[in-house]
């Protein structure tokens, strides 16, 4: 009864258009009261929840990729995409995935990715014939990129999520060659689609002309560089190293690009918070909802469940993902992370899977769920900032979320994707 009451009261609440933190928390609540605990339990839960030290980064992070994307960075790296492989089948397409590579290594969030890039390419793309739909699709697909590489914050939530014994210097470093497979399998479909609509490409500007566009880009790649460097060296942690990216990019949308002024900078102080208040919000009831469900036993069981189902790990996986995908069709990718790592990370460890596999596997996942509707908020970002009705762009994405869907079949079941950069550096 005690599960009905939680999931029962948490589905009613999705229902009828309630936000997630809210549906978590009065969830819990209303199954504390059911159980006969003291109500503060939930408070104490919460509390306890946002009360981690690693949590730090989050917040800083944010801050520094929304003052990279006020302060003109996203143009400087489309121009270097545009310069590298503008030239190919489609090549504004490609561009685009290429820019969110480098943007998605700056950022670290989807929607950021989304708006930035998309508010960039999007509108070149329709003025050189391209169509909407194509635009689009090219733009909230490769997005999810940018949850794959550092410094994806969803990582850290996610090893957060395990009981914070899961590296994060190793899942930042586990994201990458996932996220650049998944790069080259949307430029493959991007290429496919553009040949068959027949779609332009640009001239190659040449070596010199591309050179000069890097050293332009360099001061805002250099972040990507002392992230990941910094952290998987050891010379500061994931916390320490938020707020180093937070001071660095201050300094070069300042002193080296000058792009920063004081409206920008309150704009993106202000986006920070309001994002940081929304996840540590979402985290902290999901912490409580979590605690229920260990309460209740709901990973043993889910066990039990999966190895009456199967004792072969390849059909647990595949179970796992389609699961975490319907998920994602209706969830946002935080809560789910807090949420599903309890239940599921238990039984993928059980079959021989390691944690460190398995987040990559999770955060990509559910980056897919980021783009499907009927909540996939990337996804309405993208047809927000290209003016374009849902539907109709769902007409022609198949081909983008096949390439991604290939994408995590290859990393689910070939964990040196995900385990051998790690395994290099340590």
């Amino acid at each position: 009864m005690e599960l009905w009451i939680l999931f029962g009261t948490f589905a009613t609440l999705l229902l009828i258009g309630t936000p997630v933190a809210f549906c978590l928390g009065i969830a819990s609540f209303a199954t504390v009261l059911y159980m006969e605990l003291p109500p503060i339990v939930v408070f104490q839960r919460l509390n306890s929840g946002v009360s981690v030290f690693a949590l730090m980064a989050i917040p800083f992070f944010i801050f520094a990729g929304e003052l990279m994307v006020r302060g003109d960075i996203a143009r400087r790296l489309v121009a270097l995409a545009g310069g590298l492989v503008g030239h190919m089948r489609g090549g504004l397409g490609q561009v685009n995935i290429s820019a969110s590579v480098l943007f998605g290594g700056i950022s670290g969030s989807a929607a950021a990715d989304a708006s930035a890039i998309g508010g960039l390419m999007i509108p070149q793309m329709k003025e050189r014939g391209y169509g909407v739909d194509y635009a689009v699709n090219v733009t909230v697909v490769s997005s999810i990129i940018a949850l794959m590489i550092p410094p994806s914050h969803n990582m850290i939530i996610y090893s957060i999520a395990g009981g914070g014994r899961i590296s994060i210097a190793d899942l930042f470093t586990a994201g990458i060659l996932p996220g650049l497979v998944l790069a080259l399998s949307l430029m493959v479909a991007a290429w496919l689609v553009a040949a068959k609509r027949g779609y332009p490409t640009d001239r190659f500007p040449g070596w010199g002309a591309v050179g000069g566009l890097f050293l332009n880009a360099i001061p805002g790649i250099l972040l990507i560089a002392i992230i990941f460097v910094g952290v998987r060296s050891g010379v500061f942690t994931a916390s320490e190293s938020s707020c180093v990216a937070a001071v660095y990019a201050l300094l070069v949308t300042v002193l080296a690009y000058r792009t920063m002024d004081w409206k920008n900078f309150v704009a993106a102080t202000f986006a920070a918070v309001r994002t940081t208040a929304m996840v540590l919000m979402v985290i902290g009831c999901a912490a409580a909802f979590g605690w229920l469900l260990a309460i209740l036993k709901v990973p043993t069981t889910m066990i039990e469940v999966m190895k009456g189902v199967s004792d072969n790990p390849i059909v647990i996986l595949l179970l796992i993902n389609l699961l975490l995908l319907f998920l994602g069709t209706f969830m946002d990718m935080s809560p789910l992370i807090v949420i599903t790592t309890p239940i599921f990370l238990p039984v993928a460890t059980a079959f021989g899977v390691d944690p460190v596999h398995f987040g990559v596997i999770m955060v990509l996942n559910l980056g897919i769920g980021l783009c499907t509707p009927p909540v996939g908020a990337v996804l309405f970002v993208g047809c927000a900032v290209g003016r374009i009705g849902v539907g109709q762009v769902l007409k022609t994405i198949w081909p983008f979320y096949g390439a991604a869907f290939a994408t995590l079949m290859l990393v689910t079941y070939i964990p040196g994707l995900s385990l051998w950069l790690p395994s290099l550096f340590r």
